[in-house]
């Protein structure tokens, strides 16, 4: 369903109102640069950057281990059973740069989890995490909140049936 709108299909009119609620949520907070990760959260990533008029970064996805100059932390994906390197070039972000991490989706929090670490490492400010749709049943938020960052999502499904799903209101 998603697919038609957010990560294969990309409806922009979509994509772009979400991310205006989600940055009204962060109006009176600096930003100085959005991180996401390959590949669906380039476009809730750069609609908010645009918005913004900030820099985009966006973490490369790798099965296996490289030499690269980057920051990488392994994240275990639990949809697909595999472990991948999520990588950051150590130039792309700058010490003291107030960082927005921003996603398509929340659930078990692992991948945001390492962007906020990749982001840490490199001395950056994290001002909080935005996400255009959190499965509030899963254990993604307080991943994050537990290490007091802060999270926003513009939708949240409170359950998930073969039937169909619920939205907190």
């Amino acid at each position: 369903m998603v697919d038609g709108f957010l990560n294969h299909r990309v409806e922009l009119d979509i994509v772009q109102t979400a991310a205006r609620e989600l940055l009204d949520r962060y109006e009176a907070t600096p930003i100085d640069l959005i991180l996401t990760a390959e590949a669906s959260g380039i476009p809730p990533a750069l609609a908010c950057a645009a918005e913004l008029d900030v820099p985009v970064v966006y973490a490369k996805k790798y099965l296996g281990v490289g030499d690269r100059y980057a920051i990488s932390r392994e994240v275990t994906s639990p949809t697909r059973g595999t472990e991948y390197r999520v990588e950051v070039s150590r130039r792309a972000i700058s010490p003291a740069e107030r960082v927005l991490i921003v996603d398509d989706f929340l659930s078990g929090g692992r991948t945001a989890e390492a962007l906020g670490e990749i982001a840490t490492e490199a001395g950056a400010e994290i001002v909080g995490f935005g996400f255009l749709i959190e499965k509030s049943y899963a254990e993604g938020r307080e991943r994050l909140e537990v290490r007091d960052w802060r999270v926003e999502s513009v939708v949240s499904i409170t359950s998930l049936s073969p039937t169909g799903f619920e939205v907190a209101s």
